[in-house]
């Protein structure tokens, strides 16, 4: 059964609570009543000091949920380190509270990233029922792409996901003025909202997965190859002044668009993230708010010393590299950009939406930050990483050498 509370609030609390670097957070479920990010016996002592008087409440320490700290809390607490609850409360990142009935046996993700951090997390086989970006991947996700259909991740079928009975179903924080999914899913189907994109948030989105559907030891183990590379390159960039740093241009290809107009990310994404976390400084974050148009134009004036391109073509399933060549010819020969440092310096480069983000994230901070700083990362191979990746979460056999086209220029 699943029960969601407005929590806008306690939302903001938590984000205040949370330090800057990617490797500290707050889990935010309810039990976790020292704000850490895990739920273990500090937990218990702390709420048996809550109770007793001698500690003031925390945001997260009412276990249970239902107002009162007391008893009812440690017992719940207690399973929840054992491992044997029959509810989870937790605050997703859309604001909501929402408490899910566990062990989740059944679980439809709406999108090939959730389903990839599903199977990281060891709950491949829970997965009941696919959306068409795990649909069209059979080389990374193998049997799991011919699962029962549920729709596209923006309009998924609601019809469809009913009918599959799942526990749980994982999707986007907003997928615009068409997600219906709180009014029309019934209320024994839980339904939690991640993005697994941003970078001071998908460590505790991971977690919280795990806690729900897969195995703990599983998600302890991504924590450890994430922060392995990622705080390997926070603390070489951190020494970088900020005058010192890249000034990098963000965009998306568009098909839709005349040349001169460039579609920018500017801030508060996953892939402005990439650039901040690997130590660029971006451009567009002073121009427009999140994403939007800006004219070649503007660009030009900037001069970027880095174009960096997100393209949606090439990816696990592509043979080649030649639709992200045909973008990367395409910007530069742009009008006007030809004029700019980027291009003259030959250092404009496309990555794929495909394993950029989400559980992937982790690769994604690597090519940027060898982009950005060749020879401060010359020891660090991306493609090995992401076979690694593939290997030991995935669990796939897919060959990186024969398959996929994920960056251009490819990265020698």
């Amino acid at each position: 059964m699943k029960t969601t509370i407005s929590a806008l609030m306690l939302s903001s609390l938590l984000l205040l609570a949370m330090p800057s670097m990617v490797t500290a957070y707050t889990l935010p479920i309810f039990g976790n009543a020292n704000m850490d990010d895990v739920v273990d016996e500090k937990d218990l002592d702390l709420l048996q000091a809550m109770i007793n008087g001698s500690e003031s409440e925390s945001e997260l320490a009412d276990a249970d949920a239902d107002g009162d700290i007391d008893g009812d809390d440690l017992v719940r607490v207690e399973e929840i380190i054992r491992g044997d609850p029959t509810k989870i409360t937790l605050n997703d990142s859309a604001g909501r509270i929402v408490t899910v009935d566990v062990p989740v046996e059944r679980v439809i993700p709406l999108n090939m990233r959730h389903a990839t951090a599903i199977i990281v997390l060891g709950g491949k086989d829970k997965i009941v029922g696919v959306d068409t970006t795990v649909r069209d991947r059979e080389l990374l996700f193998g049997d799991l792409s011919a699962r029962e259909p549920v729709g596209v991740t923006k309009e998924p079928d609601i019809e469809a996901i009913v009918a599959l009975e799942p526990d749980l179903v994982v999707t986007f924080t907003h997928l615009g003025p068409q997600d219906l999914l709180d009014e029309k899913l019934p209320p024994e189907v839980a339904l939690v909202r991640f993005d697994l994109s941003r970078a001071e948030s998908l460590k505790e989105e991971m977690m919280m997965l795990g806690y729900l559907i897969g195995d703990r030891d599983a998600v302890r183990d991504y924590e450890t190859w994430y922060d392995q590379y990622v705080e390997t390159v926070e603390e070489r960039v951190s020494a970088i002044l900020e005058e010192e740093r890249p000034r990098v241009f963000m965009e998306r290809e568009s098909t839709d668009k005349e040349a001169s107009v460039r579609w920018a990310y500017a801030s508060d994404t996953g892939y402005t993230d990439l650039c901040e976390v690997a130590g660029g400084v971006n451009i567009g974050k002073e121009k427009i708010d999140y994403n939007g148009d800006v004219e070649a134009e503007w660009v030009m004036e900037e001069n970027p010393a880095v174009i960096i391109g997100l393209s949606y073509s090439g990816g696990y399933q592509a043979e080649n590299g030649s639709l992200l060549k045909a973008y990367w010819d395409g910007i530069k020969g742009a009008p006007g950009l030809s004029l700019v440092d980027a291009v003259k310096e030959d250092r404009v480069y496309i990555i794929s939406g495909d394993f950029s983000l989400g559980p992937q994230m982790t690769i994604g901070t690597v090519v940027v930050a060898k982009w950005l700083y060749p020879e401060l990362f010359a020891d660090l191979d991306p493609e090995a990483i992401h076979q690694e990746f593939l290997r030991e979460f995935m669990h796939v056999d897919y060959d990186l050498a024969e398959h996929g086209a994920f960056v251009y220029p490819p990265m020698g």
